[in-house]
């Protein structure tokens, strides 16, 4: 019974010991006053030449030039260059302001300057509970540390940890960059910023778009996703997701990523890019592919991995791996393409050869990895093959294929007839992007079918050599052919020539590589 009574005893004076430290105490002021008229049931305290009114509550002490104490509410109103002091790093100087001990809320009014630590807090009216470690304000605030400005319309901030959360026309000053949100959290310790809505992150050479994501204000790397967007370097990125890391110059992007060239009009996509500021460098995979405007026509490349390298007046774009490419009236294939923006230079080449290869394979097997080009109905192959653009008015100008050039075209009448001419090199040219000349030169060959005009019957096969051949294109078709310096060749009636003397050697026809439309570069 004795330990039962104690125990109570305890209780009831730790009780009566909480709510003594519960009461609003009043430590000083220059003067006491009542008036129950004007102000029933307060004490009016004020200030004098050496004392300001000071009261303490909870380990709170404030100081105002006069104050409405409330002994049996518990409460009271100060005024006149409030200032409160908790521990050794919160300070709050007002105006005016509303405390209520019973519920530990207060309501600063007028000129609030909030610390706390190394971040402070100026608003207009601010709402801190006690209780709940938050505070509070909705009509404008700004924030500021040692380097950073933030403005908000409304704002909340968690003490415990050292977090804001702000919503509604966010706005974040720093020497090195600027961030506009409608939602935001910012924890002051680390100075980490995560973002809830609309966000506009500007820096002095990248600027960053998203509706979802997190940047580290200190270190100055962050993860961005929901439409977000980086425009960085004169290129234009966007993804499902970034990363981005201004310390190191590097960002990358997954899903659904597009690397805008707004000078040099080209749009690259795939679903994974890595871009490197300090290398002047981009690198896209994963379904990549290219769109270049190219007059009114579009020209689409597709590679496994594509590269675009170089600041954006001399840009250059690489493609290595099953590259394809489909151009109205113009497509191709090859193991790599370079297409240097500057020059207007595109190269299409092919993995080198080891040496056993070049032992071992026949000349047929080398033109079935030679890169290739189809216009209109025209197969061209060789070891290398260049496409000139005019950069002035971005139309195609000419046409190289460098060492074992290879036309083909099926004839349209006979039945698995083809009409072949190969040389060294083969040079083209273009007019309003399309191809109209083509000249073979050196150890030129021909095998070609002749037909009557009239009855359409087959005339012969035409064999013939020299040293180069001159073609005409009209509607991306031959119309003539022409033979320079001692051709020699003759006419065989079918029937008189054997079906291995129809072909030259390297003959391949890759007609089931021929890409016909764009979604045709995408089902290889």
């Amino acid at each position: 019974m004795k330990i039962y009574l104690s125990i109570l005893l305890i209780f009831f004076l730790n009780l009566i010991s909480s709510q003594e430290k519960k009461i609003i105490k009043i430590i000083e002021a220059g003067s006491f006053d009542r008036n129950e008229n004007q102000n029933p049931g307060a004490n009016i305290l004020k200030k004098n030449d050496k004392i300001r009114v000071h009261l303490f509550h909870d380990g709170m002490n404030i100081w105002s030039d006069y104050a409405l104490f409330y002994k049996e509410k518990n409460s009271f109103q100060a005024n006149g260059s409030v200032v409160i002091k908790q521990g050794d790093s919160i300070k709050l100087y007002s105006d005016r302001l509303d405390y209520n001990g019973n519920l530990r809320k207060i309501i600063a009014k007028g000129n609030v300057d909030f610390y706390n630590n190394n971040t402070n807090l100026k608003t207009k009216i601010l709402f801190h509970d006690r209780n709940l470690k938050e505070i509070f304000f909705q009509n404008g605030g700004i924030i500021k540390d040692s380097l950073t400005i933030i403005k908000s319309i409304e704002g909340k901030y968690f003490l415990e940890k050292s977090k804001y959360s702000f919503a509604k026309d966010v706005e974040i000053q720093n020497p090195d960059y600027q961030i506009n949100s409608n939602k935001l959290d910012y924890l002051t310790k680390t100075e980490q910023a995560y973002f809830y809505g609309p966000t506009t992150i500007v820096g002095k050479d990248y600027d960053i778009y998203c509706e979802k994501g997190f940047y580290d204000t200190k270190n100055k790397n962050g993860f961005f996703i929901k439409n977000s967007k980086l425009n960085y370097d004169n290129r234009q990125i966007n993804g499902d997701s970034l990363t981005f890391n201004d310390i190191t110059k590097f960002a990358s992007a997954s899903r659904n990523v597009k690397l805008l060239d707004t000078i040099n009009k080209t749009i690259i996509k795939g679903n994974y890019a890595e871009v490197f500021k300090a290398l002047d460098s981009a690198m896209i995979t994963k379904k990549s592919y290219v769109i270049k405007m190219v007059d009114k026509d579009s020209l689409y490349i597709k590679a496994d991995t594509l590269f675009a390298i170089g600041p954006s007046e001399n840009r250059i774009i690489k493609g290595r791996y099953n590259v394809r490419f489909f151009k109205k009236n113009l497509s191709g294939r090859a193991d790599k393409i370079i297409i240097n923006q500057k020059s207007g230079l595109t190269k299409l080449l092919k993995k080198d050869l080891s040496q056993r290869e070049k032992q071992v394979l026949t000349s047929k097997e080398v033109s079935k990895r030679n890169p290739i080009i189809w216009n209109g109905e025209s197969q061209m192959t060789g070891d290398e093959i260049h496409i000139l653009r005019d950069i002035k008015t971005n139309e195609l100008d000419s046409l190289k294929i460098l060492n074992n050039a290879f036309v083909v075209e099926k004839d349209t009448l006979g039945i698995n007839n083809f009409n072949q001419m190969k040389g060294i090199n083969l040079y083209g040219k273009f007019l309003s992007n399309e191809l109209k000349y083509i000249n073979l030169i050196q150890n030129t060959e021909m095998i070609y079918h002749l037909y009557d005009e009239k009855t359409n019957e087959l005339i012969g096969v035409d064999k013939a050599i020299c040293s180069s051949i001159l073609m005409n294109i009209k509607n991306n078709n031959i119309e003539d052919i022409t033979f320079f310096t001692n051709p020699e060749g003759k006419v065989y009636p079918e029937n008189e020539i054997e079906l291995n003397q129809k072909i030259l050697n390297g003959f391949i026809w890759r007609i089931e590589e021929r890409i016909y439309k764009k979604e045709d570069l995408f089902e290889f």
